[in-house]
């Protein structure tokens, strides 16, 4: 007699109970109702502060910005209703993408739905078979997922190991008729960079190509948020590919590729993320090139936020903290030693007020638990300074015992 079968709802349980689901039981803090938790924590006479949002330039409620979504709304409806090579498109996606483009340095750009679908078909569109992908090993999920499906071979180096990555193309260069290598410009969960500049020597020398995912990196590196290629004084023109989102510092969602004008051409008639996805909807676009406009017009908010980000980097080290190899730009995550002490202080920061959800389970490794902060140009010194002193009171055992109180009320 066969065995019998487990339920899809038993598998879901015991996923789920692999995933972690009893480190929550005490103290959730994912998917929190925002506004509501904001509320709550100032009706406390407690201040109110999120270094979990990718706000970089402190722009989602910059009033042009919320004026070019509804001037987009009321001039263009709702949505596009198509994918826009079969239902056309609006004149604002293209004029976007040509301010976009000149703002990066890139002779054309393309915009998608999702940052993350550009990573997923952008890869499995260029490489082929006989072709081979080389991927920084902390990269972010999209790109291995695009990497993972496909055709193709794909290897990984050590996290910012050129070494490494130099040993595996004299390795393998040799077998494959193309080889793309993908970092990241400025690393999400760990807030470090690339060397640009050996990465572009290598991708020459070895005949490779090379794709920046600069989702992170576009409005924070650089004296005006051009990105790594600003921040190292490079020439955007010499990268094959790079890919941007559009909810980070253009505070709006989506993504986007920048690339010859050429490569642009032939996606925009045969990329699948793009060809059978609906168009950027009106009010996305017209946040986003708002929040373009109000940076292009104001780099100071890019000082601003080097200033807060370099100001956070060195109150942590100050404190005893270990923020890891950040490099004081945007994000700064501070490591713990195990998952329920970053529970722990997550909690004690929620009861006062700050909200910086934990890492521990997905997206870094399991022995490198974190809290991720996401520093704003509209973070203040005081906002730091309390967050810092309320993680090292948790960490060194001056703060009692945390109590879930403001996000569940």
């Amino acid at each position: 007699m066969k065995p019998e079968r487990p339920t899809f709802a038993a598998v879901v349980e015991r996923r789920h109970r692999l995933a972690g689901r009893a480190i929550l039981e005490k103290h959730n803090p994912y998917f929190v109702p925002v506004d509501r938790l904001q509320t709550n924590v100032e009706r406390s006479q407690i201040p109110y502060t999120s270094f979990a949002h990718y706000d970089y330039l402190g722009l989602s409620r910059h009033p042009e910005v919320v004026g070019g979504a509804v001037r987009a709304l009321h001039g263009f409806g709702s949505g596009v209703g198509a994918s826009r090579l079969v239902g056309g498109e609006r004149s604002i996606h293209q004029a976007f993408e040509n301010d976009l483009a000149d703002f990066i340095g890139m002779e054309a750009t393309l915009t998608l739905v999702s940052g993350y679908l550009s990573n997923v078909t952008l890869i499995n569109h260029v490489m082929g078979k006989p072709d081979l992908v080389l991927i920084d090993d902390l990269a972010h999920n999209s790109i291995f997922i695009g990497a993972t499906s496909g055709r193709f071979n794909h290897l990984t180096f050590a996290h910012n190991d050129l070494d490494d990555l130099e040993r595996k193309l004299a390795e393998h260069r040799g077998k494959f008729r193309h080889v793309l290598i993908v970092v990241e410009g400025l690393y999400s969960m760990d807030g470090d960079i690339p060397d640009l500049p050996r990465l572009m020597d290598i991708k020459t020398r070895h005949d490779s190509w090379l794709m920046l995912d600069e989702a992170h990196s576009y409005g924070v590196l650089g004296a005006t948020g051009r990105g790594i290629c600003e921040h190292f004084g490079i020439d955007p023109a010499g990268v094959e590919l790079s890919i941007g989102t559009l909810s980070k510092s253009f505070v709006s969602a989506g993504g986007f590729i920048g690339a010859s004008r050429a490569t642009i051409e032939w996606l925009r008639y045969t990329l699948p993320g793009f060809v059978y996805s609906v168009g950027l909807p009106p009010a996305t676009l017209g946040s986003a090139h708002a929040a373009l406009t109000v940076l292009r017009q104001d780099p100071g908010r890019v000082a601003a936020l080097h200033e807060r980000s370099h100001y956070f980097l060195h109150r942590s080290r100050e404190a005893g903290l270990n923020p890891g190899s950040a490099i004081g730009r945007g994000v700064v995550p501070i490591l713990f030693d195990t998952p329920l002490q970053t529970m722990q202080v997550s909690e004690t920061l929620m009861s006062g007020g700050v909200y910086a959800p934990p890492i521990v389970q997905i997206g870094v490794p399991k022995d490198q638990p974190r809290i991720r902060f996401f520093i704003s140009a509209s973070h203040t010194h005081d906002e730091v300074d309390r967050a810092i002193d309320l993680i090292a009171d948790a960490v060194h055992g001056t703060a009692s015992l945390p109590l879930s109180t403001a996000a569940g009320s």
